[in-house]
């Protein structure tokens, strides 16, 4: 027995042992295998798509996987793209960033001349653009011609006998350029399961996606979540498609599908029915995104609501199936269990038809559309025909509707509720061509809308805004602005005019042309904007603001008061001119800091970096105010805040503006012309004129004589420069000239004209000892200063030590100079007066005598006593 149990022990171990290395052989077979055949493959792909494809296929690199769908083997080629060759250079047909296809694993052991059959085909992150230039070429059609396959048959390293095949996040493109038509399908997400090896069979598919579409530049239907579960019923024989159980979606709203489509040569021939499974008017709000629809399961519902559809017919280069579309409720009432109000007499009456299958006859028809909210009614009718050639429309929309009542009737996302009351009497008939032409007397326009005591609040307005009341009229090509009364904060706002070109600039994109005038006896500007509740202080714009293109509007506007970011403006006026990207600014005057400005000029955010350019006058403007104030006048002239006193000035500036529309310093081009009248200067206020005082005792600042001074400064690439400017102080000139950045940094140089009189008793007593002639010519000196280093942190240094000492050594030798010329007048008297005797004795006195005369000047020169 024991020798029993240790057999079978030993056994265990051995199958274990045996077992294990099984597995690490299929492990490390699994794994290495692919490298042995990626090169085959990779070949396979390459030949497959040169043989077939006339196209330009690149991809980044191919894989093979025993692991991915075991036991089948993937193989994945990623980042592949397929361009489109003429007549379609530039466009991309297909790319992804993966596709896979999967095999069973014996179909890597087949010889090179073999046809190896994909199972499963998937593919994510991906576009595909189906393109129809003006010829009707399609770009799809990229298979090489039938004459050269026939060569190739054999070649082909690739049969398709499908059983699943999965598509994630691909976006579908169907674009006609012969009628500017495109169908869009983003974010689709399919699965397809079914035998592609029998030539009958059913696919069972899943789908979903977002709906878009656009004809003639305008958007029709954008980003509508659709999705449809359907099993089809696939003849590849036949090529006939047929759906059997299937359920789809519009938002909310179900369809049920009926038919099939079947391609006949080149074409299409659609025989298809779809309807909605019920008549519920909860259909009508499904509709409705499901983040504006509320709950539907909530709501009480009367009436009914249904669409439904025939489409049948052949599609061709020249035809498009005749369809039947419905859309129709009568009597139907809706209301949510948690609001208070009804929306009752709901009556719907439209269709989408075309009859003949030739585009341009297809037509939209609004025969009916009613509503009522308590006591209010609102109607509308209208029509839409020759869409394709010559669009007719026909709208009428009458009515009165309370706004307050939205919010009661239906969960509009609000912050707060909306309050007004909504008058509309309105008609328009006309064409595209008559828009397209400029025929405005085509064009039928008529009635009024009117809005009174309408409020609304929201984190988008700093205050509730109310609209007392408003008043629009139309015409053949104008709405007529007659009135617009309202008032948010303080301050109010009257505005009359009229948008003309207004279907031009609809239909067209042509630009908006206008004409208004906008009164106000108290505009806060702070009242219309909301602040910014964001934490992040140092968040930059999310984007550079522009002026559209698309205005051409003029503004005349006066307004007894303004106020902008606490500065006063009173009784201001002008015209604003708004075209090209552009504001002019013409003849804008208003009362401010004591005087008054008037500017002209322009502000451009055409290209890539906007630009002002502006003229200003200044007169009477309170200095110390103005330049203490107003940002960039205290960039150009500092100092110009510590001056009591007025301003005449012209300031022409032109340079960049910065994403907030503020002057870029760093840019900013021009010059200021500025005269002072009865100004005094406030040394107190300025580190740089609190440094002067102390440096220069000779002279009171705060006593400088500033009347009448003409300043001239010009400024550029940040730089700005003072011409010099003459001051006074009592006696003493001052001439200052130099420049400064708009960093702060400054290099100033000051010339002191000083009187010899403030130089101290050693200069005055050296003067005193010249001749009146000399004295006379030394009256002053200039004393050099250098001012540098930043206003908030100056520095001052000068020669005044140096001058001073200049002037003493030239006072000594002008001294000098003058007792030696007395000295020598002295000696000559003395040498004259020996020359007329003869006597040798009388000789010998005289030379003693000039001795002592010259002994006499040099000691009186020097200032040494005579000795005994």
């Amino acid at each position: 027995m024991e020798n029993i149990e240790k057999k079978k022990k030993s056994l265990g171990k051995k199958v274990l042992k045996w077992g294990v290395s099984i597995v690490l052989i299929l492990m490390i077979a699994l794994i290495s295998i692919p490298y042995f055949f990626k090169d085959k493959i990779v070949e396979m792909v390459a030949k497959t798509i040169n043989n077939n494809i006339n196209a330009n296929v690149t991809f980044k690199d191919a894989n093979l996987s025993l692991l991915k769908n075991f036991p089948l083997v993937s193989l994945t080629v990623n980042d592949i793209a397929v361009a489109n060759k003429a007549p379609f250079v530039g466009d991309t047909l297909f790319n992804a960033k993966e596709l896979s296809l999967a095999m069973k694993i014996t179909e890597l052991f087949k010889k090179s001349d073999e046809t190896i059959a994909i199972k499963s085909i998937a593919s994510n992150d991906g576009n595909i653009n189906i393109i129809f230039n003006k010829k009707g070429d399609g770009n799809f059609d990229i298979a090489i011609a039938n004459e050269e396959t026939t060569t190739t048959t054999s070649d082909s390293s690739f049969s398709l006998n499908i059983e699943d095949y999965e598509f994630a996040n691909i976006n579908f493109n169907y674009i006609d350029r012969s009628n500017n038509t495109k169908l869009s399908l983003e974010n689709i997400n399919h699965t397809g399961k079914g035998n592609f090896a029998e030539d009958i069979f059913n696919l069972d598919t899943k789908t979903t996606g977002f709906l878009s579409f656009d004809l003639d530049k305008t958007n029709y239907i954008s980003k509508v979540k659709i999705s449809l579960d359907a099993v089809l019923g696939i003849d590849l024989k036949n090529s006939k498609y047929t759906f059997k159980e299937n359920t789809g979606y519009i938002n909310q709203l179900p369809l049920e599908f009926d038919g099939f489509i079947q391609l006949v040569d080149e074409n299409q021939l659609y025989d298809l029915r779809f309807k909605t499974p019920t008549s519920s008017f909860k259909n009508a709000l499904a509709l409705l995104p499901k983040q504006y629809a509320g709950n539907l399961n909530t709501i009480k519902t009367e009436g009914n609501f249904e669409v439904n559809g025939l489409v049948k017919g052949t599609l061709s280069n020249k035809t498009i199936p005749a369809f039947d579309i419905n859309i129709s409720s009568k009597n139907a009432f809706f209301k949510y269990a948690d609001l208070p109000k009804a929306v009752q007499n709901i009556n719907i009456d439209s269709k989408i038809v075309n009859k003949t299958g030739l585009i341009k006859d297809t037509y939209i028809a609004i025969n009916k559309l009613n509503f009522k909210i308590d006591e209010d009614v609102f109607s509308a009718n209208g029509s839409v025909k020759n869409i394709t050639t010559n669009p007719k429309i026909d709208i009428t929309a009458k009515g009165t509707l309370n706004l307050a009542n939205i919010g009661k009737v239906y969960p509009a996302p609000l912050e707060k509720e909306l309050a007004g009351i909504l008058h509309a009497d309105v008609a328009t008939n006309f064409d595209m061509n008559s828009v397209e032409k400029g025929k405005y007397e085509n064009i039928k326009n008529s009635g009024k809308i009117t809005v009174s005591d309408f409020k609304y609040e929201g984190t988008d307005v700093a205050n509730p805004f109310f609209i007392n009341k408003t008043s629009v009229s139309f015409n053949s090509n104008t709405i007529k602005l007659n009135e617009f009364e309202a008032k948010t904060g303080t301050s109010d706002l009257s505005i009359k005019g009229n948008l003309d070109n207004f279907y031009a600039f609809i239909f067209k994109d042509e630009v908006l042309k206008g004409n208004f005038n906008l009164n106000s006896n108290n505009l806060i500007v702070a009242d219309f904007i909301a602040a910014d509740k964001s934490t992040n202080t140092n968040k930059a714009p999310s984007s550079t603001l522009k002026i559209p293109a698309f205005l051409d509007v003029k503004f005349s506007a006066n307004a007894k008061k303004v106020v902008y970011d606490n500065i006063n403006l009173a009784n201001v006026s002008g015209d604003l001119y708004i075209h090209d990207e552009t504001v002019d600014l013409k003849n804008l005057k208003t009362d401010v800091f004591g005087g008054n400005i008037g500017f002209n000029g322009t502000v451009s955010t055409k290209g890539t970096t906007s630009k002002f350019n502006m003229d200003l006058d200044l007169k009477q403007l309170n200095i110390s105010d103005s330049f203490g104030t107003l940002d960039m006048l205290k960039s150009i002239a500092p100092i110009a805040k510590t001056i009591e006193g007025k301003i005449n000035s012209t300031i022409k500036v032109s340079g960049n503006l910065n994403d907030d529309m503020t002057p870029n310093l760093k840019t900013i081009t021009g010059d200021l012309f500025g005269k002072l009248l009865n100004p005094q200067l406030n040394s107190s206020n300025s580190k740089v004129l609190s440094l002067l005082g102390d440096k220069v005792d000779f002279i009171s600042l705060d006593k400088l004589n500033l009347d009448g001074i003409n300043a001239i400064l010009s400024f550029e690439n940040g730089q700005v420069n003072v011409k010099p400017i003459p001051l006074k102080y009592k006696d003493i000139g001052v001439l200052v000239s130099g420049n400064h950045s708009f960093d702060n940094s400054m290099n100033y140089d000051i010339v002191f004209d000083v009187p010899v009189k403030y130089l101290g008793t050693d200069v005055t007593n050296l003067i005193a000892k010249l001749t009146p002639s000399d004295a006379a010519s030394v009256k002053s000196i200039p004393v050099k200063g250098s001012l540098t280093g930043s206003f908030g942190s100056p520095s001052f240094s000068s020669n005044m030590k140096d001058a001073t000492a200049t002037l003493i050594k030239d006072l000594v030798e002008k001294q000098k100079n003058s007792l030696i010329n007395q000295g020598k007048d002295k000696i000559k008297d003395l040498i004259g007066i020996g020359t007329t005797k003869k006597d040798s004795t009388k000789q010998g006195d005289a030379k003693d005598k000039v001795t002592d005369k010259v002994k006499d000047v040099l000691g009186g020169l020097f200032g040494k006593k005579k000795k005994d």
